[in-house]
């Protein structure tokens, strides 16, 4: 079966149990969103990533301007879609590889904890950097197997059919960004379950 496929069957079938799932990582989502609102502005036109059923949407939202939610689970965005209402969301079913958008359509793109689960991360990137205005944004928060982490819980999620598909250190992923037209502005590594966290922040050069 095709990668990209079964991969996205995955998010299908767990959409309706995934806000559910997320709840006890709430206290994490709420510091991450810390993080992230420091590079926010009222002024900013956001496209969001694999927005799963909004954990980050809802709470970030209000920062800005516009805010454009999708992920490439029609099931997950309604899902998403569900969780509450801000006038400045719009949701959109959209696959990071080949967005719809034109060139230079947003000041940041915001894709958290999905790269290193996507098979093809590099035509995500190619496509981010097509649709963000020059010296726009990137923030992409991305667990990484820098330190300890929990090979018992990996396991488990393996089993039941969740992909990663890139297992980069910290150092990795700030490579593997900055070789697609970003230039690194902070990479702070954080805690986190089940692998600590590069809260990846980057510039379009």
């Amino acid at each position: 079966m095709d990668m990209d496929k079964s991969n996205k069957r995955f998010w299908e079938r767990f959409a309706f149990l995934y806000t559910g799932f997320m709840k006890k990582n709430d206290t994490a989502y709420t510091e991450l969103c810390g993080y992230i609102r420091k590079h926010l502005t009222h002024a900013d036109s956001v496209l969001e990533l694999a927005c799963g059923t909004g954990q980050l949407t809802y709470r970030l939202a209000g920062e800005v301007n516009a805010w454009t939610a999708t992920d490439f689970s029609p099931k997950m965005v309604e899902e998403a879609k569900k969780q509450g209402k801000e006038a400045n969301i719009e949701f959109g079913v959209e696959d990071a590889t080949a967005l719809t958008y034109n060139d230079d359509s947003f000041d940041v793109v915001v894709i958290a904890n999905a790269l290193h689960i996507m098979p093809e991360p590099d035509k995500a990137l190619s496509e981010i950097c097509r649709v963000l205005k020059q010296g726009g944004l990137l923030i992409a928060p991305t667990f990484v197997y820098d330190g300890n982490y929990n090979k018992l819980l990996i396991w488990m999620m393996e089993k039941v059919g969740f992909r990663t598909f890139h297992n980069w250190k910290a150092r990795e992923l700030k490579d593997f960004v900055t070789s697609y037209g970003f230039t690194l502005v902070s990479g702070e590594i954080v805690k986190a379950k089940p692998l600590d966290e590069c809260i990846l922040i980057a510039h379009k050069k």
